[in-house]
């Protein structure tokens, strides 16, 4: 929480120094050293050094359904795949070198 703010933590800030980013995510359920829990004030006002870019992760955007469209495109795909003649190919067995690898006949 913000040092002087009375409101409950809502979002969690963490900075990613090497990469020069600042992820503003859901409140996280544990206590990281780089991490800073902020309100939705402080969150909504949150501003970072020139440079670097702020990824805001906001899980509830993709907690939705699949559309009909979504889910006939899933359907299409499947009945593709479907349609396709497999063959089972066979493959003889190749015995010598190969690469770096050699058969060797096992000997007692």
């Amino acid at each position: 929480m913000r040092s002087g703010c009375k409101s409950n933590a809502v979002k969690t800030l963490t900075y990613i120094y090497s990469d020069s980013t600042a992820v503003l995510g859901p409140l996280a359920t544990y206590a990281e050293p780089h991490a800073y829990d902020l309100c939705i004030e402080h969150a909504e006002r949150l501003t970072v050094p020139q440079g670097w870019t702020v990824i805001q992760h906001d899980p509830q955007i993709h907690d939705h359904e699949p559309s009909p469209e979504d889910l006939l495109a899933i359907a299409e795909a499947v009945r593709q795949t479907a349609k396709v003649d497999l063959e089972p190919q066979v493959i003889s067995p190749d015995v010598g070198r190969r690469g770096h690898l050699r058969v060797i006949p096992y000997q007692q």
